[in-house]
């Protein structure tokens, strides 16, 4: 089969992309605005594949999506182009209106355009696959439940609520066009190739440096972590093997408060014997509690009930060994950010 992955040099969709090509047999087009958090390196170890082809292409810029789909004559769509960081959402919304609200509009509007002229057996299995967020549904701070298939969207940034009208758009194109569309929210990721404005390769990149580590406020938010590898198999069952129509959560019950998170890195740091690290210092030390940021939400948790039961998906990385590879990762990998 044929996937178009959007946004396949960013952190996600880098890891989709690096799965498609080394453990399955389906061809991928990767498309690519290549913004400052897009790293063509993270897709380098498959690039060669004659199996894969990279465009840097504006997903805003209509006539370049339709001369894609044209030419590769995709399957399956799997929609992770977007402007993601919270903090910059807050600065300056336009970006995100942009790529996540227009940018997704006309996506949809090429592939509907595409998926109607398909033969019938192909039109059968083509699927647009929108890849969301559990920040979509807003803050759960004062219930101890979690994020469900049916929970009401309430966005706290304008990063959440781009994401919530861009998943409007692709349910309202199923509703209306009976469009094949499928969407997932997922947790927070981590692991290889996230650029280091997010939080865990901040603190890894900062301690390499011996800089200060910020944390927002008393840094008891809490968020439920998932590794990007995890992500993307079950991204890539839902795009084959989900519902059409429906909605998925993708978690891996790992909540845990922004400040424990910090100290479960340093604990890391501290035993290792790498030539960046300076076993003689403390770098609890570099812990800087800073001002909230406004609309912080306090607590996000996933239930992933769902996808566990309907497609047998369940995350296999244990997140202590993993959010310990990621370490070792960033500090092998650090020149890559400087």
């Amino acid at each position: 089969m044929n996937f178009l992955i959007t946004g396949g040099a960013g952190f996600i969709g880098s890891a989709v992309v690096r799965h498609l090509i080394n453990n399955t047999d389906h061809n991928v087009l990767n498309i690519d605005k290549l913004t400052y958090a897009s790293n063509l390196e993270s897709v380098s170890a498959v690039s060669n594949s004659e199996r894969y082809q990279f465009l840097k292409i504006d997903i805003c810029n209509i006539k370049s999506l339709e001369d894609a789909f044209i030419e590769f004559t995709p399957d399956i769509v799997m929609h992770l182009a977007a402007e993601t960081h919270v903090d910059r959402s807050i600065e300056d919304p336009d970006n995100f209106i942009m790529s996540n609200i227009i940018g997704t509009y006309n996506l949809l509007k090429v592939a509907k355009k595409y998926w109607a002229t398909l033969p019938k057996n192909k039109k059968a299995y083509f699927r647009f696959h929108n890849i969301s967020t559990d920040e979509v549904f807003g803050d759960l701070k004062d219930s101890n439940e979690s994020f469900n298939e049916s929970t009401s969207y309430f966005p706290s940034s304008p990063y959440s609520a781009s994401k919530a009208s861009a998943d409007h758009l692709v349910r309202s194109w199923h509703r209306t066009y009976d469009f094949p569309a499928i969407i997932t929210h997922c947790s927070n990721n981590y692991g290889p190739f996230q650029f280091p404005e997010k939080l865990i390769p901040t603190i890894i990149l900062n301690v390499i440096n011996k800089k200060p580590i910020p944390i927002f406020g008393d840094g008891n938010q809490i968020r439920d972590w998932l590794h990007v590898q995890d992500h993307a198999e079950a991204l890539i069952l839902c795009a084959m093997s989900g519902e059409v129509g429906g909605t998925y959560n993708i978690g891996d019950n790992n909540e845990i408060a922004n400040i424990d998170l910090v100290h479960r890195i340093l604990k890391v740091v501290e035993g290792l014997d790498h030539p960046l690290i300076d076993n003689s210092f403390d770098y609890k030390l570099l812990i800087q509690f800073v001002e909230d940021r406004p609309g912080h939400d306090q607590r996000y948790s996933i239930d992933s009930s769902k996808i566990n039961k309907k497609l047998n998906w369940y995350a296999k990385k244990n997140f202590d060994d993993g959010i310990g590879e990621t370490v070792k990762w960033y500090l092998d990998n650090h020149l890559l950010y400087t």
